[in-house]
């Protein structure tokens, strides 16, 4: 079977390390696609390696009552006049819409639906922003810069050869973006010409891979030509049509010109939007209330598989039936900052999140203090908190993704956070998501992450692939254990979900990022994949023990 117009493209931006913003960008697709609502789905019955939504709630919560329970989704923003979320939002009672006044004295004006720490009290936006990478680099390079290596104090040594470090990193990391921009760009501007050009080369009014494998040229044009149609042939077959992949190739175009004209943009900075005191990183109060922002697609889809209604017969079933969705916009297309990070947690704790969701991450935390005091926050009040384990196909045991369960100096680790890793529908060698992270002592567990279909803004519906999906399947089914069994906590909930994860005896699976395959339980503390059903079980167990 060929392959779609799209599959060709994710092809192709995958082998190009698209990250984004830890959701759409990183891709796995296989010939054959599964259901869509395949991650709800059960393995036995469905012949996919969904979570087993459907059985429990035929069996074990068929007939039995539940309390609702509020998710935080800190993200992007959310479109909360979605058709599959209305009911699904979370409202502040205590607050009365757009009166411009602090109603429930909670520091925050007109906080109806959520809050959004990225915007200005003007009613703008930050929009793009740039990574926390360049932050540091344009920090540093005014200290050290121009320095002659010898001349730097004793003192100053850690942070000088800390400089070098982020040096080389933004220095290679923007020299790639560039030219990934430039790749696409020529692409998308010559795929058409070359096809045309091909066609007339050869003086045929459709070519064919045979035609293509004929060609004996000297011409490098003729040639590069050849090598591109070719692999789109070969991919999407010969009936490929040319102006449908230019305009999808506007989206790698639009992803990487973002990276080099505003992520790795050094004279970029768009925090006066905000207005904040950016020096300070405990300062509370800025920011506005629009919770939709910009562009609230990756939102939208994280709450869309928390939260969608389950019996409105409209697009898709979310994975926990009474629920409210809290929007916390703290992400822009570029890095989050630190200081949002803390106060979005603070913020969804004190409004009475019991859940929190956090769909995002990047390589530094310059600021990790202030989120580390946040997290203990939520820990101390018994907040689940649920993050992506990111999207660069890396061992993180080794590595950095921020923010993470690991305290600063110290060995100490929140007992609150579940850090999850991404996987597919089959049980083969592609069982992980190609771009997933993992970690034997970092990532707790695996949940579905590739070709995830949900909502998306103006009550549409697609399927994005990412870490990012793989967090809210499990805070939805997070969600569903504190709905029907409210007497359990937090702590409790994070237990069952890790112990009642389904484990595949002798499942070989490729790493990411490799070719050599690795045994699926080492990739997770767990060893595991979630599982509704199976958690449910253990749960029940679990009160019906404490009760006798």
């Amino acid at each position: 079977m060929k392959r779609s117009v799209r599959g060709f493209l994710l092809i192709l931006l995958t082998a190009s390390s698209l990250t984004g913003i830890q959701a759409q960008g990183t891709v796995q697709e296989n010939a054959q696609l599964p259901p869509k609502e395949w991650f709800i789905l059960d393995p036995a019955k469905d012949k996919v390696q969904g979570v087993s939504v459907e059985k429990a709630y035929n069996t074990i919560l068929k007939g039995k009552k539940s309390e609702t329970v509020t998710v935080a989704v800190i993200d992007s923003g959310v479109d909360i006049d979605h058709e599959d979320l209305q009911g699904k939002i979370w409202v502040n009672e205590k607050e009365i819409a757009d009166n411009g006044i602090d109603d429930d004295n909670n520091g925050y004006i007109d906080d109806k639906y959520g809050w959004n720490f990225i915007g200005g009290k003007d009613g703008r936006n930050v929009e793009q922003d740039t990574y926390e990478l360049t932050r540091i680099y344009v920090t540093l390079k005014e200290k050290y810069g121009d320095i002659d290596p010898k001349k730097v104090r004793k003192k100053d040594k850690e942070e000088y050869n800390y400089w070098i470090k982020v040096k080389e990193d933004f220095e290679k990391t923007y020299d790639e973006a560039h030219q990934q921009y430039n790749f696409y760009s020529n692409l998308r501007d010559n795929i058409v010409r070359f096809h045309v050009l091909l066609k007339a080369y050869l003086g045929v009014e459709q070519l064919s891979l045979d035609d293509l494998r004929g060609i004996d040229s000297q011409d490098s044009v003729i040639l590069t030509a050849r090598n591109i149609i070719g692999m789109i042939y070969q991919n999407v077959g010969e009936d490929a049509d040319f102006d449908n992949i230019a305009k999808e190739l506007d989206g790698a175009v639009e992803h990487f010109g973002n990276q080099v004209n505003f992520a790795f943009n050094t004279e970029f900075d768009p925090r006066a939007i905000v207005g904040d005191n950016y020096n300070d990183p405990y300062e509370k109060g800025y920011g506005n209330n629009n919770v939709k922002g910009h562009d609230p697609s990756h939102g939208t889809h994280v709450a869309g598989i928390i939260a969608a209604n389950r019996n409105n017969e409209l697009g898709i079933k979310g994975i926990a039936d009474n629920v409210k969705i809290m929007v916390v916009r703290a992400v822009p297309d570029g890095d989050e900052r630190d200081k949002d990070v803390a106060n979005a947690i603070i913020y969804a704790v004190d409004n009475g999140a019991q859940i929190i969701n956090m769909s995002f991450g990047k390589s530094y935390s310059p600021q990790k203090e202030a989120v580390d005091k946040a997290v203990k926050y939520a820990e101390s009040k018994g907040v689940l908190l649920v993050h992506a384990a990111g999207n660069s196909s890396k061992d993180i045991d080794n590595g950095k993704n921020f923010p993470t369960k690991n305290y600063a100096g110290s060995k100490s680790k929140a007992a609150n956070w579940l850090e999850v890793g991404a996987s597919a529908w089959g049980e083969g060698e592609d069982f992980v998501g190609n771009f997933s992270n993992y970690g034997k002592e970092t990532v707790d567990v695996f949940a579905p992450g590739v070709e995830i279909y949900s909502t998306t803004p103006n009550n549409n519906y697609e399927s994005f692939n990412g870490t990012s999906m793989a967090a809210p399947n499990t805070a939805g089914v997070a969600a569903l254990l504190m709905s029907y069994y409210p007497e359990l906590t937090a702590f409790q909930i994070k237990d069952i979900i890790t112990k009642s994860s389904r484990k595949f005896e002798h499942l070989k699976v490729t790493r990411p990022g490799k070719e050599d395959l690795v045994d699926f339980r080492d990739l997770s503390i767990s060893g595991g994949l979630i599982n509704a059903y199976e958690a449910l079980k253990m749960a029940e167990s679990m009160v019906m023990d404490k009760k006798n």
